[in-house]
C-alpha cells in the first residue's frame, strides 16, 4: 500500500510538472506598457483604455495593459517610438507621421487630400493595402497592431482667418515630423516647424509660432481655442493612428495570446474610430462657444495648390500604390 501511495505522488508531481511547461497551468499576468503623449481626454486614451478592457477580457486576464498618457514615457511620438524599439515601451499610440522617420512607406497616407470621407478611409486602411503597410513595420522591429483615428487635419492660427491657399502664406505653424506634411504647407507659402507636441501650448502661448494642425478632437481636448482664435475647416490631411508593438515582444507571447491581442487592437480602433466621429460635431459647437471663429474654405482650392507634392512623392512610394489609395471606392 505504502509503495502504491509513493508511486501515485510521483505521478502526481510529474503531470504538474508537464502541465507547467505546455503553458495548461495559470501563470503570473503579463503587464504591457502602453504610452501616448496625449490627455488621458483625448481619443487616444480613450481607444487604450478599451484596448486594455478587451484585451484582459480575451486572455482571461492572461495579460494586463498599463497605460501612460501625456508624454509620461516620451515628451514626443518620436521618443515613444524609440522606447519601443529598445523594449522600454511594450505598445503605443501614435500618429503615422513620426513613423516614417523609421519605415519611410508609412507616410504615403499623409499625402494632402488623399482620402475623400471616412467610408474611403476604413475602406483602404482595413483592406489588403493597410495590412501591407502593417507589415511593413517590421522592417523596423516594429508590429503593426491596428489602424486607429487622428481624424481630419484642420489649420489653427492667431494672425487671421484662412479662406484660400494665399491666406496661409508666411503663417508660422507647428507640424509634426512629417517631412510630406512640412513639404504641402511649403508649396502654400507657410514655414512650416516641427516640434514635438508637448511644447505646442507654451509656443503657441508665447508666440513663438503662430498655428498648428489637427483635428477637432485633438483642438478641443487640448485646450488649442485659449492660444488660437482663428480655425479653418481645410480638412487638408486624414491622419490615421496606430497601435504598435515591440516586435521581439509580441513574438514572446503564445500564439493564442498573439490572436488575441490582435483581435483586441482592431476592435479597439473601431470603438476608436466611432468615437472621434460621433463628437465632432459636438466638438466643433464647444470651439465656437469658446470663441474660435471658425471659417470654411473652399478645399479644391487647397488641393490643386498642394498638388506638387504628389509630384515630388510619387517616385518614392510608387505611382501605382498612390493609385490604388484613390481608386478605392
Amino acid at each position: 500500500m505504502k509503495a502504491l501511495k509513493i508511486g501515485f505522488l510521483g505521478f502526481l508531481a510529474t503531470s504538474l510538472i508537464i502541465l507547467g511547461t505546455t503553458g495548461i497551468s495559470p501563470s503570473a499576468p503579463i503587464t504591457l506598457k502602453l504610452a501616448h503623449v496625449v490627455s488621458t481626454s483625448a481619443p487616444y486614451h480613450i481607444g487604450a483604455m478599451e484596448l486594455a478592457k478587451l484585451v484582459e477580457q480575451k486572455t482571461k486576464g492572461q495579460v494586463k495593459i498599463e497605460i501612460f498618457p501625456g508624454g509620461q514615457l516620451g515628451k514626443g511620438e518620436r521618443e515613444c517610438i524609440e522606447g519601443l524599439q529598445i523594449g522600454t515601451i511594450d505598445l503605443v499610440a501614435t500618429s503615422t507621421g513620426p513613423v516614417g522617420g523609421f519605415v519611410p512607406q508609412m507616410l504615403v497616407v499623409d499625402l494632402p487630400f488623399l482620402f475623400r470621407d471616412n467610408p474611403h478611409v476604413d475602406k483602404v486602411l482595413d483592406g489588403p493595402i493597410g495590412e501591407g503597410l502593417l507589415k511593413d513595420l517590421s522592417k523596423a522591429g516594429i508590429k503593426g497592431i491596428a489602424f486607429w483615428e487622428n481624424g481630419f487635419r484642420n489649420l489653427t492660427n492667431n494672425k487671421r482667418a484662412v479662406n484660400k491657399p494665399e491666406d496661409v502664406k508666411g503663417l508660422k505653424l507647428r507640424t509634426m515630423e512629417n517631412e510630406v506634411h512640412m513639404d504641402a504647407f511649403r508649396t502654400l507659402g507657410a514655414d512650416p516647424t516641427p516640434m514635438t507636441w508637448g511644447e505646442v501650448y507654451t509656443s503657441l502661448q508665447q508666440g513663438v509660432i503662430d498655428g498648428q494642425e489637427n483635428p477637432i478632437n485633438i483642438i478641443r481636448t487640448h485646450k488649442i481655442y485659449e492660444v488660437n482664435k482663428y480655425l479653418a475647416l481645410t480638412g487638408h490631411v486624414y491622419s490615421p493612428a496606430l497601435l504598435l508593438m515591440n516586435e521581439n515582444k509580441f513574438k514572446g507571447l503564445s500564439p493564442e495570446l498573439q490572436k488575441a491581442l490582435i483581435e483586441a487592437g482592431k476592435e479597439a480602433a473601431q470603438f476608436e474610430r466611432k468615437f472621434i466621429r460621433e463628437n465632432e460635431t459636438k466638438m466643433l459647437e464647444e470651439l465656437k462657444g469658446f470663441g474660435m471663429q471658425v471659417s470654411a474654405p473652399d478645399k479644391k482650392l487647397f488641393q490643386k495648390a498642394t498638388e506638387p507634392t504628389y509630384k515630388k512623392y510619387e517616385a518614392r512610394f510608387g505611382k501605382d500604390l498612390i493609385d490604388k489609395i484613390v481608386g478605392t471606392k
